[in-house]
């Protein structure tokens, strides 16, 4: 059991998402950044959907209620331990009776706690995640807030515990940058989102097509986990257009009457009706949940066969991440 000591709005219980419900309305939800939450449960152990909680509103602090093992990952927060340092993706052994607190971070917008045998709360449509906009799922349907006590399965005969020991990870950050292998290389300090172009690209005008690419999107305060909202010159379509309401998924832009891109994300609505001019190619889902409101973004057009190869890293990345913890496992002691 972990007590939660201070919780600013909006940190929740969330697994990798609510898949299979969309016929009845509703949405995935799910963690903004898949990447950062499976390696804090492979750092742990845990089977990879394991819930656990998103950080996106700092200090976070909570005490331990007993002896777990814990890991944080995502965003360059610093994280301290009864005031003891800790390095960043990191996984350590905790005592009954000791504070863990998550500062602002430094880089990145949202950090992930996950912790032994991860967080044990019903699961709902297949999913532990929190659904905010409906109430359910989650921590009784919202986000965590003072004196909550929030169950672990580890404490409950889940996943065997790690060795009481400390190590980590290479941040994703670091071990995926922009310009590296595989990777789209950043040109100014927009960051770079690979996009397919979607069913309405070629219903906005040439020069809408064009400002779309050169364009330098700021993540506007109009922005949640639902969708971020892009502020620029606006897009214009050539001519008005009624459409019928199509499924929606992570990472489709939409371009709303207003002209200012929206990216839908991981609590967007099941569907929509806006002209969509492109989608965020999955491999780029994390580095964007990571994007701070008030950044830049810029869109980089991608071709489907180069769409499907940019999970090739991401997966390697995965793939180092689980030989190292295996190894650090089998070691001699």
């Amino acid at each position: 059991m972990i007590e939660v000591l201070s919780s600013f709005a909006l940190n929740t219980v969330q697994d990798l998402g609510r898949f299979g419900s969309r016929h009845l309305g509703v949405g995935t939800s799910g963690v903004m950044d898949p990447l950062a939450l499976t390696v804090g449960n492979i750092l742990l152990g845990n089977p990879d959907d394991a819930a656990g909680i998103e950080i996106q509103t700092f200090p976070f602090e909570l005490r331990f209620q007993a002896d777990t093992a814990f890991a944080v990952t995502g965003a360059d927060c610093t994280a301290t331990l009864d005031g003891r340092l800790l390095p960043p993706w990191w996984t350590a052994p905790a005592k009954a009776g000791q504070v863990l607190k998550l500062h602002p971070p430094m880089r990145g917008a949202r950090s992930y706690l996950t912790l032994a045998g991860g967080v044990d709360v019903p699961i709902i449509l297949g999913s532990r995640s929190t659904h905010l906009r409906s109430e359910f799922g989650g921590f009784l349907g919202r986000a965590l807030a003072k004196g909550d006590v929030v169950a672990t399965a580890g404490e409950a005969g889940g996943p065997t515990r790690p060795p009481p020991e400390e190590f980590g990870a290479e941040p994703a950050e670091i071990a995926l940058p922009p310009g590296a292998p595989g990777e789209t290389e950043s040109s100014d300090d927009a960051l770079p989102v690979r996009v397919l172009r979607a069913g309405e690209y070629e219903l906005f005008p040439q020069e809408a097509r064009q400002r779309f690419w050169r364009t330098a999107w700021k993540i506007t305060h109009q922005s949640d986990r639902a969708g971020y909202r892009l502020g620029g010159e606006p897009l214009k379509l050539a001519s008005r257009v009624e459409m019928r309401s199509y499924g929606i998924v992570a990472g489709v832009v939409q371009v709303p009457p207003s002209g200012e891109p929206i990216i839908q994300l991981s609590d967007a609505n099941t569907a929509g009706g806006y002209p969509k001019i492109a989608g965020v190619v999955e491999a780029d889902l994390w580095r964007l949940a990571q994007a701070r409101i008030g950044s830049s973004i810029r869109f980089v057009d991608t071709g489907y066969d180069d769409a499907v190869a940019a999970m090739a890293p991401v997966n390697a990345y995965l793939a180092q991440v689980r030989r190292m913890v295996e190894l650090y496992r089998q070691r001699p002691r």
